[in-house]
């Protein structure tokens, strides 16, 4: 599989989905202009590696900030990854940040999949 690296900008996230090295994460400021195209890629990888995955797949979060729209898409990429065995996520936050650990709680309770909060 192709390894996606975008490398983040002031209004979209750093991702990085590479099966061969187990690093799947998304970090940073989701502001897209489209987050549906933006995203894209990102659900259609997902789907792919969902047929055959890493053993284990610790998805990682490390957002400081996202809209509305992009929240849509995020939920989304929970959703794909409730569909992959032996997935958990990673939930980072700043330790003042309680919005974004509000929001991880929120995403946690939508989806099947279990996740680690964590602060930094």
């Amino acid at each position: 599989m192709e390894v996606i690296n975008y490398p983040g900008t002031e209004d979209t996230p750093k991702i990085i989905l590479d099966r061969n090295n187990g690093i799947f994460e998304i970090s940073g400021r989701s502001l897209p202009e489209d987050s549906a195209e933006f995203y894209e890629p990102v659900l259609a990888w997902l789907e792919e590696y969902a047929k055959n995955p890493n053993p284990e797949t610790t998805f990682i979060f490390k957002l400081e900030y996202f809209n509305t729209a992009s929240s849509k898409l995020i939920l989304d990429i929970l959703s794909k990854l409730e569909s992959i065995s032996n997935t958990t996520v990673d939930w980072y936050f700043h330790e003042d940040d309680e919005d974004m650990e509000e929001a991880g709680c929120e995403f946690s309770e939508l989806v099947e999949v279990p996740f680690s909060f964590k602060k930094y």
